[in-house]
């Protein structure tokens, strides 16, 4: 039977080993499968976008060279032919798909193969729980750090979609972070450290006593002001603004008070008889021709 480290999830290490699943972890490692399982994989990665061009697709050469005859040199039909400079290029690559696939069952050979060449190699550690309240990247570190693991490449398999620790380790160069059930063979290959939840691997999430709280790294929060305190200060923002705004209501209120009496003392006007009619504008003479 398999084993691995157990660590808390403060990355304490417990006393005694984790007892790896029998039936999953047998320590039975199919290498050609594997091989097909990732050669699968890195085909797939593949664009198939690479091009090159054959003779009768580069410009030019559309006529001898040469005659055939009587110049003493070898015979040329096109200078764009694939020996000479800037002519065609032979047998080269041209868009195509790489994709390739294996029988389902092949692929989880292969998964489970990885994982149990992992274990026996001693480089699979479980941790009984991932307990992020919020993404913070310095205690998945710490926590990488007391693991033993931290310059290492890590892969992080944990018990379902934790969107705060996949958040918090994202960053973090050669780490990669996956659901349990999404990891592939070339993903358990790719790290030198598996590290996976224990909920994962066995399918029920442990009732952990220790508190995690250890790893927090953050400073602590001042305590909230009680809620009377925060009443008084949104008070005295209002007042403060009502104050600042009042000199502007006035003003706008001393112009209304203006434009409403102008047409009254323009009415007053005209009884009085104050009013003065414009002249009529004095008619130009027209100028005579001939510039006289």
């Amino acid at each position: 039977m398999l084993e691995a480290p157990h660590f808390s999830p403060a990355g304490n290490r417990r006393d005694a080993a984790f007892a790896l699943p029998g039936e999953y972890f047998d320590g039975d490692v199919n290498q050609p499968v594997l091989h097909q399982a990732v050669k699968t994989f890195l085909n797939n990665q593949r664009q198939g976008t690479a091009s090159t061009k054959t003779r009768s697709f580069v410009s030019g050469g559309n006529q001898k060279p040469w005659k055939q005859k009587g110049t003493g040199r070898a015979r040329q039909g096109s200078i764009r032919a694939p020996h000479w400079r800037g002519g065609g290029i032979v047998f080269g690559p041209h868009p195509r798909d790489y994709r390739s696939d294996i029988p389902k069952k092949v692929r989880q050979l292969a998964r489970r193969s990885a994982l149990n060449a992992r274990a026996s190699e001693g480089s699979m550690f479980v941790v009984e729980q991932l307990q992020f309240d919020a993404p913070k990247t310095a205690r998945l570190v710490e926590l990488l750090h007391r693991l033993g693991v931290a310059e290492r490449k890590v892969l992080l398999l944990t018990n379902g979609n934790n969107g705060n620790v996949f958040l918090s380790g994202r960053n973090i160069a050669d780490l990669r972070i996956m659901n349990y059930q999404e990891a592939s063979a070339y993903d358990v290959l790719w790290a030198e450290v598996v590290v996976a939840e224990q909920g994962a691997i066995t399918g029920e999430v442990p009732t952990v006593s220790e508190d995690a709280s250890s790893l927090d790294t953050r400073t602590p929060r001042a305590k909230r002001e009680p809620a009377s305190a925060r009443t008084k200060k949104k008070a005295a923002r209002a007042a403060r603004a009502e104050a600042e705004a009042a000199p502007v209501a006035k003003k706008k209120t001393a112009k209304a008070k203006v434009k409403a009496k102008a047409p009254a003392k323009k009415a007053k006007a005209k009884k009085a008889g104050k009013t003065t009619a414009k002249k009529p504008a004095a008619k130009k003479a027209p100028k005579k021709k001939g510039g006289k």
